[in-house]
């Protein structure tokens, strides 16, 4: 008969192997399936938008990057928030603005940014609708107008038709023939957020050496591997992130070109 003390320690190292390996894993991917919505602004319930955190706690202090989704019709009262958000289209028609503006449907891949403290509304008004929506800290809070406040910070709406998209003869860090980069906040030398274009029929990687990279798929359907995940389909609103120096190989079989969203706080190149 072995030993029971043998027996722990073999129990013993085969534990802490799967303890190495889950702590060596250094990529995460989050895909639209079986996703557990909850209301972005629970004190309204019904009357709320739907959210879902896809990386991050929009309740707690941290950086965090939701979907969220709007029925056909819906308008926001006028409200504040507590801190600055960001969002991106990947699906309807989003308008977000001074409670007195005219509407300006922005579409998919358009990108606009809130200021704290400044009163506004949120409309949508396609059949289906739902943005990315990005904050550097929380908890990510609704507020009444009466309540608005100057942050010193500066909104901006940007219409998809009005991105700048820039290729391999300009940006350094795309290294094939109809790849596109768009600059949408931040610094090259600090964190940053970016659209890549990725044309149709591209098979690639997306090489990262960033700390912190996170992308998120706001048009198109790509398939998805790396060497800690098994080939996947990625679909409009799914995430991808890495920690470390990582391989991200991706696949756009389609006739579309597809975009991804990226926050990143060092380098990173599309080969």
């Amino acid at each position: 008969m072995r030993p029971v003390f043998s027996i722990l320690f073999c129990f013993s190292i085969v534990a802490l192997s799967l303890e190495l390996s889950a702590s060596a894993r250094v990529s995460e991917v989050v895909t639209t399936e079986k996703l557990e919505w909850g209301y972005l602004n629970p004190l309204r319930g019904k009357l709320s938008p739907g959210a879902v955190n896809l990386w991050g706690d929009r309740t707690q202090n941290t950086a965090t990057g939701m979907l969220v989704r709007f029925n056909k019709g819906f308008e926001s009262p006028s409200h504040i928030h507590n801190i600055l958000y960001r969002g991106v289209v990947i699906d309807g028609l989003l308008h977000n603005d001074d409670p007195s503006a005219e509407k300006m449907w922005m579409s998919k891949g358009s990108f606009w940014t809130q200021p704290a403290g400044e009163s506004h509304i949120t409309a949508a008004n396609g059949n289906t609708n739902m943005i990315y929506l990005e904050i550097d800290s929380g908890p990510y809070l609704v507020k009444p107008s009466k309540q608005a406040f100057n942050s010193g910070e500066i909104p901006l709406n940007l219409h998809k038709n009005n991105i700048v998209w820039s290729d391999q003869k300009t940006i350094k860090h795309i290294k094939t023939t109809g790849v596109e980069h768009a600059f949408l906040w931040g610094s090259y030398s600090a964190t940053r957020g970016v659209m890549i274009k990725l044309p149709a029929k591209f098979s690639g990687v997306i090489s990262s050496k960033a700390k912190e990279f996170r992308a998120v798929l706001i048009a198109g359907r790509v398939a998805y591997q790396s060497n800690e995940q098994t080939k996947i389909t990625l679909s409009e609103g799914s995430y991808i992130g890495s920690t470390a120096e990582f391989e991200h190989v991706i696949t756009n079989s389609s006739n579309e070109d597809a975009i991804f969203y990226i926050r990143a706080n060092g380098q990173f190149e599309v080969y």
